[in-house]
């Protein structure tokens, strides 16, 4: 009787050994093979997936993409009389410099840059503003939201997170475009018209009118 207790043990510690995983295992693994994948959550690592719980619900999808190369070549600073420079050159050269720079949240200079980081190094470089530092604090600086027709320089907010309320934001630099640190591109140039953002914007400020 003995043997045969032993033998029954054996039995069933050889089948769950032999086993490629445990019932938990195989019911995580399921779990995550038969989900379906959605196009604007993508991450590649758990990095990735900090980054969107702090900034971004989800990764945003361009639908409307910006050729930044060629807006760059357009506004290279040796493109602009750098003599007597308008306020609005100057903010525009601040932002060619950022753009392609990493995306990094927590990030302030050309090495890796948030959203609300890109904000205000443009406008402290180029005009000596000193803006807050989160894009919540920044969507404050100004009561005055824009409800008309939006100007170069606006800074334009969106709602992007449940974290923190707006979560995101950039520059308007007209013809329906933004500047801004996107968390898949890095500072680019996007549009309004993008359904990621056209449903997300939540409104502008305007720190100052510019020439």
């Amino acid at each position: 009787m003995q043997f045969k207790k032993c033998l029954l043990s054996f039995s069933i510690i050889f089948l769950f050994s032999c086993s490629s995983s445990s019932i938990e295992e195989r019911y995580k693994t399921n779990s995550i093979n038969e989900e379906k994948p959605n196009n604007s959550t993508r991450f590649t690592s758990a990095n990735d997936e900090q980054i969107v719980k702090n900034e971004f619900d989800e990764a945003p999808v361009e639908d409307h993409p910006i050729d930044v190369k060629e807006f760059i070549d357009e506004n290279k600073p040796n493109n602009f009389e750098q003599q007597n420079l308008s306020d609005r050159e100057k903010v525009m050269i601040e932002i060619v410099k950022y753009l392609n720079t990493p995306y990094k949240y927590g990030g302030n200079n050309n090495k890796g840059i948030d959203c609300s980081a890109f904000t205000q190094n443009v406008f402290s470089k180029s005009l000596n503003l000193k803006l807050p530092r989160t894009a919540s604090q920044q969507f404050s600086y100004s009561k005055n939201l824009k409800s008309g027709p939006l100007q170069f320089g606006d800074l334009v907010f969106f709602n992007t997170t449940k974290n923190s309320y707006p979560g995101h934001v950039g520059i308007y630099i007209g013809e329906k475009l933004f500047a801004h640190a996107s968390f898949s591109k890095g500072v680019t140039i996007s549009s309004l018209e993008s359904s990621y953002f056209k449903t997300r914007y939540v409104g502008a400020i305007r720190p100052l009118k510019l020439d």
